[in-house]
């Protein structure tokens, strides 16, 4: 027989109910639940939430404002820090009226408030002082820095050589006048104890009408060094003055009437005049300007400005300039080296086969170095070779560690560094660079352009197209800024801005690889997908890194990664973008992605092992 079931308790009996609390504690929780009522009677809370809503709604809507009209972001700080301090005030004030609002503020609320504001204020100010005192301590520069740093005060010591102007009769011989400027520019850059501002925001003033003072304040200069030169035959005439440009005072002036072999002595002596009437203590050897063959100087001259025109034509005609004059005198180093450049540059525009191009430049680079193992620019050129074809980042970091321990200020080794910082995901580097540089350089469209690529990819748009329109500004045919500024528009979800941004793009590589992803993201698939077909029959075998991503924006993964793979097996120089490249997010979480990455190098763990330090000049 089974026991019986246990009798149930009658429905009359009392609940069963929480324990009482001991003795000893039931005054605290009295007082507990007295306070709580007494802030529910007087709608602490309610006034507290609703304050913390208009707060929220309030700081958005100062956020979109100070970003559109381009407003000083420490306006946001502050309005964010009123906001912060108005909590303990709302607090105060409906601990007294929340229940009624017949009251006015008396004394004690006052004086309550304002001891409130008072520690609060001191408590942010103290904690805005260690965090400032922090980051000045800090080595890595902001991931995201909201503005560029604020420009130091003028030195003294400092100077910007305008172009000196072509007094010849054959104005062709322009190039000559401009040569001797740069000379002279590179001659004092390497003058530690001299700031010297960058030949490319030097020569933009090139033909403007403005005023010494309003040049040399753009510039931050102190002081200006300018003149003419006439040459005829073998005969050349130089005026060169120094002047102050606060006061437009004429320092030094001299007039040199000499022939093509004494311009290197000639060189020479400017800058010793500079040195000398800018009251500059040398310290260590004093440098000199590199002799050549005259006639094979006047080629290089020549060669130079060809490649500046970063045109076919102009890298076709730099080729046969530079290989002219190698063969008069093959013991002058920048010619090797801007050979080599011309070489990388044709490689990389498909006016050369990728292996042919980028042989032919480290060729050019080994005779540079064989000549002169420390010239700098040779070395960093040798930093992008590794770089953008070989792939090994350790050989790129040191090669342009080096390159910028021998000219820490030179702009064209800055913005390489800055590209390899990009390139092993190191945006905040890569920004702190380009921003320094551009305090040396700050009309340089490059910068500029690279500047705002490294925007693009920190995510902060509206900054990208900010620094893509300074590139048109300053550079109005510029390669490729067009568009970069519709793809930022893309990013933006502003697909029609996107479009129109992107036809307006003079070079056909460039334009073609948008109107693709443009019309996709329109939902215009008929003119995406013949878009796409003519860029892959004109470009998949020189663009296939280009191709790649996009593909990855349209969705079609598995022939995005065909393409990445083709784009490895070129050494498409694209590739050394990966690590930032934000166009490929549609496939970053693919299971292929990851060991992509591992062939290259270029896994986040990789990247992170490859060491490279820049130490920036005051």
């Amino acid at each position: 027989m089974s026991e019986p079931d246990e009798p149930k308790q009658p429905s009359s009996a009392p609940p069963t109910s929480t324990p009482e609390p001991p003795a000893d504690t039931q005054p605290f929780v009295a007082t507990i639940q007295s306070v709580w009522a007494q802030i529910r009677h007087h709608k602490v809370v309610q006034w507290t939430l609703a304050y913390l809503a208009i707060a929220y709604t309030l700081l958005h809507g100062a956020e979109m404002l100070v970003n559109s009209l381009g407003w000083s972001h420490g306006l946001l700080r502050l309005f964010t820090l009123l906001l912060f301090l108005g909590v303990p005030v709302v607090i105060t004030l409906s601990w007294y009226h929340g229940a009624r609002g017949q009251r006015g503020v008396s004394g004690t609320e006052l004086m309550i408030i304002a001891i409130l504001l008072a520690l609060g204020g001191t408590f942010l100010w103290r904690d805005s002082r260690t965090e400032h005192r922090d980051e000045r301590a800090a080595t890595v520069v902001p991931a995201q820095p909201v503005s560029a740093p604020a420009a130091p005060a003028i030195p003294e010591k400092s100077i910007a050589v305008l172009p000196f102007a072509n007094m010849s009769s054959d104005k062709e011989q322009e190039y000559f006048s401009d040569g001797l400027s740069e000379e002279l520019l590179d001659l004092l850059t390497k003058i530690p104890q001299l700031q010297v501002a960058a030949r490319t925001s030097s020569f933009y003033y090139k033909g403007k009408e403005v005023k010494l003072e309003e040049m040399a304040r753009e510039l931050h200069v102190a002081h200006i060094l300018e003149g003419s030169v006439r040459k005829s035959g073998n005969r050349v005439r130089i005026t060169a003055q120094l002047i102050r440009a606060a006061d437009g005072y004429h320092q030094w002036s001299e007039t040199y009437d000499r022939t093509l072999k004494d311009i290197f002595a000639v060189q020479d002596e400017i800058s010793a005049a500079v040195v000398e009437h800018l009251k500059i203590v040398l310290l260590g050897e004093k440098r000199q300007a590199q002799r050549v063959d005259a006639r094979a100087y006047d080629l290089f001259l020549q060669a130079r400005q060809q490649a500046r025109l970063h045109t076919a034509e102009g890298y076709q005609q730099a080729t046969t300039l530079y290989q002219q004059g190698l063969k008069i005198d093959d013991t002058y180093p920048p010619a090797w080296s801007g050979l080599a450049y011309v070489y990388r540059r044709q490689a990389n525009n498909g006016m050369l086969p990728l292996e042919e191009g980028y042989a032919l430049a480290a060729e050019a680079l080994k005779k540079t170095l064989a000549i002169n193992p420390d010239f700098a620019p040779a070395q960093a050129e040798v930093g992008r070779i590794a770089l953008d074809h070989d792939g090994d980042l350790a050989a790129a970091a040191k090669y342009l560690e080096q390159a910028l321990s021998l000219e820490p200020a030179n702009s064209d080794i800055l913005g390489y560094s800055a590209i390899f910082a990009d390139s092993l995901g190191r945006l905040d580097q890569g920004v702190a660079i380009n921003q320094y540089a551009l305090q040396r350089d700050p009309v340089n469209p490059t910068l500029h352009n690279a500047l705002g690529l490294e925007y693009r990819n920190n995510g902060q748009l509206d900054r990208a197209i900010d620094s893509f329109r300074r590139v048109l500004s300053l550079s109005p045919e510029d390669i490729g800024a067009h568009y970069h500024i519709g793809e930022a528009l893309l990013l933006k979800g502003e697909f029609e801005a996107a479009l129109a941004e992107i036809q307006k793009e003079p070079f056909e590589a460039w334009r073609m690889i948008g109107l693709p992803m443009a019309y996709h993201s329109l939902k215009r698939k008929r003119e995406s997908d013949e878009a796409l077909a003519a860029l892959i029959a004109k470009y998949s075998e020189t663009w296939p890194y280009n191709i790649a991503y996009v593909l990855a924006w349209r969705g079609e993964k598995d022939r995005a990664f065909e393409f990445l793979e083709k784009a490895r097996v070129v050494h498409d120089p694209g590739l050394s973008d990966l690590a930032m490249e934000i166009l490929f997010a549609n496939i970053r979480g693919n299971a292929r992605w990851n060991p992509f990455l591992r062939k290259l190098g270029k896994t986040p763990e990789q990247l992170a092992a490859i060491k490279f330090e820049v130490k920036l000049p005051r």
